[in-house]
């Protein structure tokens, strides 16, 4: 392709096709100067908290604030408000909770914003684990009353182990909750992380009366909040000589408090952020739209855009690279009407392009980009271009599995997707057994997606097959989606085990013979790994005691 048919494929974006054909005949140049000059305006960030927290309130009223919808909804869709656009499974309507993550892609100002939006329930953490290799920055959602939470503290380690630099955001300032200085200080004990407010609110938690920008201390925003917080909440500035007088001692203790901390030197510092060493801190309540804009506006100017990406064995692919992309989800039936499967692509670096046939790392052969889309919540659009932090829905794209590589040019080969420890087990088999087929269909199906670990021993047969899970709720979407979506409903049993650990052939042969242990090993379909499975540590204690030559090793995230 030249530089000509390269503007006219993309005329939808101007700027780069205007580029291209001043360009002209230089394309590889100006593709590579295309990839990068796109990337800088990416921001691609996952929202990450405790359940409760507020997460798919806090997404929705992110898409609200850039325009990106016009009413917020309601994670209960009630009061006659629709359901949260990032919440689209029956279960998650019902429930009111968020069990798989979703992608929301729109503009604000002069940037693209890419937000995956996760489960905050722990059952569902290995697929926000498997998210956060996708993005490049995370908002991590307090809940003011509460501080910080069990997985909370989980998702940040993972954030930490992966040099992912987070922004922190307090939420439900309007509702009782602990002071703001006691916040910080839990944050920077636990994490190692020095909180640097970047706004400040005036008014305890549950009577808040407005937020200071500590750039701009001289003024106050205050806020107006909408019936049912739908739409944006008006937002009013006070100068601070008026603040001082309608708000009194709440206006003083704000002052003093940032005085405080600016002689504690607690400024927004960008090096130290993007290196994990402190996180800007933002105060506001997600329901009623409050403070939503200032942590936006932040996520632009303060979030790293894509860069370099490690690849497997040494090295880096940087951005203006050819082509390549991580598969970090695989998602089947969000669509009833088709049935279809899609494969979530993190483009990581070059120009992906609808219709090129690239390369699958995991197996050396071509695969062709035919079917693209690109997607917000359960709604999508077909995608012809798309840049380093974008994500692009793969439909059909069956052969594909999470973590896969696919590139285009020299090879690439990103670091394999962890595959964490599971602590609750079942036997699944068929209701009726006349639907075999679609029985074995569908827990390949939720094999593939990571919705729960597949597990397969000779004794067993593939009539039987143990699905480990990290939480038990996972048990009730098998249950869900093989009778809706595969019409093979399943009968589940639960297995006394809760501890798994990584063996070998031999350690399996050795824990299946014995008779003194109670434990079982089987292997794990995915990727052919031996799992011995025992119902706690002392019996996984005692198996290598009596067997000290037994391979057994723990998995990434096991709860000891």
């Amino acid at each position: 392709m030249d530089g000509e048919d390269a503007g006219r494929e993309t005329r939808g974006d101007g700027a780069v096709g205007e580029r291209l054909m001043r360009i002209g005949g230089g394309a590889v140049n100006a593709r590579s100067e295309w990839a990068a000059g796109e990337a800088a305006r990416r921001r691609t960030f996952a929202v990450i908290s405790h359940p409760d927290a507020g997460k798919s309130t806090l997404t929705e009223a992110l898409a609200l604030h850039a325009h990106a919808i016009t009413s917020a909804g309601a994670v209960h869709g009630k009061s006659g408000r629709r359901g949260v656009a990032s919440d689209w499974m029956e279960m998650e309507k019902a429930r009111g909770i968020s069990v798989t993550s979703a992608v929301l892609q729109f503009a604000y100002r002069d940037c693209l914003l890419n937000l995956l939006d996760t489960p905050g329930h722990a059952d569902f953490s290995e697929d926000t684990y498997r998210v956060l290799a996708a993005v490049d920055c995370a908002v991590m959602l307090i809940d003011a009353a509460k501080g910080l939470e069990e997985q909370t503290r989980k998702l940040f380690d993972v954030c930490r182990h992966r040099g992912i630099p987070v922004i922190t955001f307090i939420n439900k300032w309007d509702r009782p909750g602990r002071e703001a200085l006691e916040l910080l200080d839990e944050i920077e004990r636990e994490f190692r992380l020095r909180p640097t407010p970047v706004n400040w609110p005036v008014g305890t938690a549950g009577y808040l009366r407005g937020l200071v920008d500590v750039r701009e201390p001289e003024r106050m925003l205050r806020y107006t909040r909408t019936p049912g917080g739908a739409h944006e909440a008006s937002e009013e500035v006070v100068p601070a000589e008026r603040a001082a007088f309608e708000e009194g001692a709440d206006w003083e203790q704000a002052v003093e408090e940032l005085q405080l901390l600016e002689a504690d030197g607690a400024q927004f510092d960008r090096a130290s952020f993007l290196a994990g060493g402190s996180t800007p801190v933002f105060f506001g309540a997600a329901v009623s739209n409050i403070g939503v804009r200032l942590l936006l506006d932040a996520i632009v100017d303060l979030a790293p855009p894509p860069g370099a990406r490690e690849l497997e064995g040494g090295g880096s692919r940087s951005v203006d690279a050819p082509f390549s992309g991580l598969v970090f989800k695989v998602q089947a039936n969000m669509d009833p009407a088709h049935r279809d499967r899609i494969a979530f692509l993190r483009v990581c670096s070059g120009v992906f392009e609808r219709g090129a046939t690239v390369t699958r790392a995991a197996s050396g052969k071509p695969f062709a980009t035919k079917y693209a889309h690109s997607v917000f919540g359960q709604d999508r659009s077909m995608v012809d271009t798309a840049y380093p932090g974008d994500v692009v829905g793969l439909v059909n794209a069956a052969a594909l599995r999470v973590g896969d590589t696919l590139y285009d040019g020299p090879p690439a080969l990103f670091p394999p997707m962890p595959t964490f420890a599971p602590e609750h087990f079942a036997v699944a088999r068929p209701v009726d057994i006349s639907r075999s087929k679609q029985f074995r269909r569908g827990i390949a199906q939720l094999d593939e997606e990571g919705v729960v670990q597949v597990l397969v021993s000779d004794a067993r047969g593939d009539q039987a097959p143990v699905l480990a899970a990290v939480g038990p709720m996972q048990f009730d979407v098998v249950s869900a989606r093989m009778a809706g979506e595969f019409s093979a409903p399943v009968r589940l049993e639960v297995l006394p085990y809760h501890l798994a650990r990584a063996t070998d052939a031999a350690g399996a042969d050795t824990l299946n013979r014995s008779q003194l242990v109670k434990g079982e090993a089987l292997s794990r379909i995915r990727d052919k790994a031996q799992l011995a499975l025992f119902p706690d540590r002392w019996q996984a204690n005692s198996f290598q005691r009596q067997f000290p030559d037994a391979s057994l090793e723990a998995l990434l995230a096991a709860h000891e």
